[in-house]
C-alpha cells in the first residue's frame, strides 16, 4: 500500500506539470491513434537522457563514497598536529588509539607519535595518508659574536690589577677593605655579613691604583666566590688569626686554585689577646698554601682591620705582587669585561656591575652578554658618580640594558645595533635547539620504557587468543581506566610551592643552589615556581594564590597593596634581609607542612588485685579492684589492659571510684575501683595501663649545611 500510494503521489504531480507529456508516455506513437492531429513526441530521447542522468546520478554516489579524505603526515608529528592535519580534534585521535598498546592515558597533545601509531590514526578514520614533502631547511648561520684573538704585545699597557678579597664570614674581608678605602660599607650590611660582589676602586698614597672585589663568606654564596675568583688577578686571602681555617677559607683557595690565581694571605685581628697567626699558617700547610717563612712563596701579612695596623703592608704586598705578574691590556679596541652583579632600578631599569678587562668602554656603546644586549646610555662608578669612559680593570654599573643578563656573562662589544639583535637571538636559537634535544632524549627514553613494559606485560599472555588476551588486560587494568584523567594526575605527596624574589641576579642565584640541594623530597616536595629579580608584585600573589604556594623575598619590597593582597588570600609573604634567616624560615614551614608524629606518654599503672560485679539498675557491671603502683589515673585519658606480654583490651572508662566516691585522678598508692566501655574480662594480676596520646611536631631532614 505504501508503495502504491507513493506512486500514485508522484502521478498526479506529473499530470499537473505536463499533461501532454503524461499522455505520451501512456500512449507511444505506435499505439496513439492514426485521427489524433497533434503533433509526434518521442519519448526515447527523453527516456534515454533520463536514464543517463540517473546513471550518471548513481555513479556519482558511489564514487563520492569511495572518496577518502587525504591527511599530509610527515615523521614525528605531535597527537595535536596530527588532529589539526586531519581537521579533527584531540579527541578523536584518542578514540582512534582505543584497544591497541598505546598507553592512551599518557597521551597528551604535545606527545610525540611514533610513525606506526601516526598511520594506525589516519587508516581506523577510514581516510588515506600521503608523506609531506621534505622541504630542505638551510642551516641557520652562526651570527654569535665571540672574543677578539689576543692582541699585539706592542699595544699593551700597564693595568691596575684586580684584587678580590676572600675568606670565612665574619673574618673581617669588608671590615679590611672598608679600612683601605676609608668608607662605612661594613655598617650598611644587613645582619653583619656581605651578601653581595662588591667592586671598588682603590688609590693608594703612593699613587698605585687596586681594583678590590668583595665576596661574600657565607655558605650559601659560593657560586658568588667563584665568579670573583675567575674575575681576578690577585686573592687576598683573609683569615681570621683567632678562629683559624674554615670551611669557607678552604672552599676560597680551592677556588683560587681553579682559576690559577695567586694567593696573598692576611692574617686579620691580630690585635686580639687570643690571636695565634702561627697556627693560622700551619693550618694553611694542610692545604697546600705555604707561606714564604716555610719556604713558600705564598706572602702572609698580620693586619688588623678594624684598627687599621699594617694595611700598607698589605697593599705594597699587592703591588709587588701585580708588578711581578706584568698586567697589562689593550685599551683600545672593541670592549670586553665580565658581568659582577646584575639587578633592576626602579628609575634606571636592567643595572650591571661589570668588571672592564678589554678596550675602553664609553657611552653608545653597544653591548652583547647573554642573551641580552645595551647601548650603554650612563656610566657610573662605585661612588655613584657619571663618568664617560672607563678603561681595563676598572669597576662600573652600565645602564641601558634591554633585558636583565646574569650574572658570570661575559660582555662582548658590537659595532651596530643590529647585529647585537643578531647575536641574541642567535644564542636564544641554539639555547632552544639544545633545549629540544634534551627533551627529545627524554622522550624517547620513556617511549623505550613504555614499550618494554608493553612487551613483558603481553609476554605472559602469548600463549592465550586474542579475545582471551584483551578480556585479561581489561580485567588487569579496568581500575586505572575507571579513574578520569584529571583525577589520576593529582598527587598525595605534600609539596611546597615556592616563589623567590631578590634584589640582584647573583641573591637568587644563590638561593636557588640552596634549593638545588632539597634532599628531603620523601617528607615534602619543594616546587620553584618562579623566580625573578625586583619587589613583590601582584602577579607574585596571584601565581602563589593559583598554586597555594608561598613568597619569599631577600633584600626586597612589598607594597602596602601587595602585602594586604597576600593577607587577604592567605598567602604567606616572607620577606628577609639576611639569607640565613630566610633558610631558616623555609625550614619552618617545610616542618609545619609534615604530618604530627603520634607517640604515647605513660601517665601511671595499676594493679588488678580482685573482680566484683555491681549492680547498675538491672544490670550488673564487672568492676576490677587496682592499686596504683607508678604515677596516676586519669579518667580523661586512654586505658591499656596486659595480660603478660599481650594487650587484651583498649579503651576508655567509664566509671573510676575510690572508695564509693566519683572521682577524676587516683594518685599513687591508692586504691580504687574501675569499669571500662566495653565488656572486659579483668583477671587478678592483670596490670591497666593509663596513657595520653602526644602529637609531636615533625621537623624537615633536610641540612642545607648552615
Amino acid at each position: 500500500m505504501n508503495v502504491m500510494s507513493s506512486v500514485m503521489r508522484g502521478g498526479r504531480r506529473l499530470v499537473l506539470v505536463d499533461s501532454a507529456l503524461f499522455s505520451h508516455f501512456l500512449f507511444p506513437p505506435v499505439l496513439r491513434p492514426a485521427r489524433s492531429s497533434a503533433p509526434l513526441l518521442t519519448c526515447e530521447q527523453n527516456r534515454k537522457f533520463a536514464s543517463k542522468q540517473v546513471k550518471g546520478q548513481r555513479n556519482q554516489k558511489v564514487k563520492a563514497k569511495g572518496d577518502k579524505q587525504e591527511v599530509e603526515i610527515r615523521q614525528r608529528m605531535t597527537a595535536a598536529s596530527l588532529a589539526e592535519a586531519m581537521n579533527r580534534d584531540f579527541d578523536h585521535v584518542l578514540e582512534a588509539l582505543l584497544n591497541t598498546s598505546m598507553d592512551v592515558d599518557s597521551l597528551e597533545p604535545d606527545s610525540v607519535l611514533e610513525e606506526r601509531w601516526i598511520k594506525e590514526v589516519v587508516t581506523r578514520s577510514g581516510m588515506k595518508f600521503r608523506w609531506a614533502k621534505l622541504s630542505e631547511s638551510r642551516e641557520r648561520p652562526n651570527r654569535d659574536v665571540q672574543r677578539r684573538p689576543p692582541a699585539d704585545p706592542s699595544l699593551l699597557k700597564p693595568r691596575p690589577p684586580v684584587v678580590t678579597i676572600m675568606g670565612h664570614v665574619d673574618h673581617g674581608k669588608t671590615t679590611l677593605l672598608d679600612s683601605l678605602r676609608k668608607s662605612q660599607i661594613v655598617s650598611t650590611e644587613a645582619g653583619g655579613i656581605t651578601q653581595h660582589i662588591g667592586a671598588f676602586l682603590v688609590q693608594l698614597p703612593t699613587g698605585e691604583k687596586i681594583t678590590f672585589l668583595d665576596t661574600p663568606g657565607h655558605a650559601a654564596f659560593s657560586s658568588m666566590r667563584a665568579r670573583g675568583a675567575n674575575a681576578t688577578d690577585i686573592v687576598v686571602l683573609v683569615v681570621a688569626a683567632d678562629d683559624g681555617v674554615m670551611n669557607q677559607t678552604v672552599e676560597s683557595i680551592q677556588h683560587a686554585r681553579r682559576a690559577k690565581v695567586p694567593i696573598i694571605v692576611a692574617v686579620n685581628k691580630c690585635d686580639k689577646p687570643q690571636a695565634d697567626p702561627q697556627r693560622v699558617k700551619q693550618e694553611l700547610l694542610a692545604h697546600d698554601v705555604v707561606c714564604e717563612e716555610f719556604g713558600g712563596d705564598v706572602q702572609a701579612i698580620h693586619v688588623s682591620a678594624l684598627k687599621g695596623d699594617n694595611l700598607l703592608a698589605l697593599a705594597e704586598a699587592t703591588v709587588a705582587l701585580a708588578e711581578v705578574l706584568e698586567l697589562k691590556a689593550e685599551h683600545s679596541g672593541a670592549v670586553e669585561g665580565l658581568v659582577i652583579e646584575s639587578r633592576t632600578d626602579k628609575g634606571r631599569g636592567p643595572v650591571t656591575s661589570a668588571i672592564i678587562q678589554r678596550g675602553t668602554l664609553r657611552r653608545g656603546c653597544v653591548l652583547v652578554a647573554g642573551k641580552s644586549w645595551a647601548k650603554v646610555r650612563f656610566l657610573f662608578d662605585e661612588n655613584g658618580r657619571a663618568v664617560t669612559e672607563v678603561g681595563p680593570s676598572s669597576a662600573v654599573e652600565v645602564v641601558g640594558w634591554k633585558e636583565l643578563p646574569s650574572a658570570g656573562d661575559v660582555i662582548v662589544e658590537v659595532e651596530s645595533e643590529q647585529r647585537a639583535r643578531e647575536a641574541v637571538e642567535w644564542r636564544s636559537h641554539a639555547e632552544e635547539q639544545e633545549k629540544l634535544q634534551e627533551e627529545q632524549s627524554v622522550i624517547e627514553l620513556k617511549q623505550k620504557l613504555h614499550l618494554e613494559e608493553y612487551r613483558k606485560e603481553r609476554a605472559g599472555l602469548s600463549h592465550l587468543s586474542w579475545r582471551q588476551r584483551k578480556s585479561a588486560l581489561y580485567r588487569a587494568n579496568k581500575n586505572k581506566f575507571a579513574v578520569r584523567p584529571s583525577e589520576r594526575t593529582q598527587r598525595d605527596e605534600l609539596s611546597l610551592p615556592l616563589i623567590i624574589k631578590g634584589d640582584v641576579d647573583g641573591s637568587v642565584e644563590a638561593i636557588l643552589n640552596i634549593l638545588d640541594g632539597y634532599d628531603a623530597e620523601q617528607q615534602c616536595q619543594l616546587e620553584v615556581l618562579h623566580f625573578g629579580i625586583g619587589d613583590v608584585s601582584e602577579n607574585d600573589v596571584n601565581m602563589a594564590d593559583t598554586f597555594t604556594g608561598s613568597i619569599y623575598g631577600f633584600n626586597v619590597a612589598a607594597s602596602r597593596s601587595v602585602q594586604q593582597l597576600a593577607a587577604r588570600r592567605g598567602i604567606p609573604l616572607r620577606l628577609h634581609a639576611v639569607i640565613y634567616k630566610l633558610i631558616d624560615e623555609l625550614k619552618d614551614e617545610l616542618s609545619s607542612k609534615l604530618p604530627p608524629l603520634l607517640s604515647e606518654n605513660i601517665v601511671g599503672e595499676a594493679m588488678v588485685l580482685a573482680m566484683f560485679d555491681v549492680s547498675v539498675g538491672k544490670k550488673k557491671v564487672p568492676v576490677a579492684g587496682c592499686r596504683v603502683q607508678k604515677g596516676q589515673l586519669d579518667r580523661r585519658l586512654k586505658f591499656r589492659l596486659i595480660r603478660g606480654r599481650d594487650t587484651v583490651w583498649e579503651g576508655s572508662l567509664v566509671a573510676l571510684k575510690h572508695h564509693k566516691d566519683e572521682v577524676q585522678t587516683v594518685k599513687l598508692g591508692m586504691e580504687c575501683g574501675l569499669s571500662t566501655d566495653g565488656d572486659v574480662d579483668f583477671r587478678s594480676g592483670d596490670v591497666i595501663v593509663c596513657f595520653e596520646v602526644l602529637d609531636t611536631q615533625q621537623v624537615t631532614s633536610w641540612d642545607p649545611g648552615f
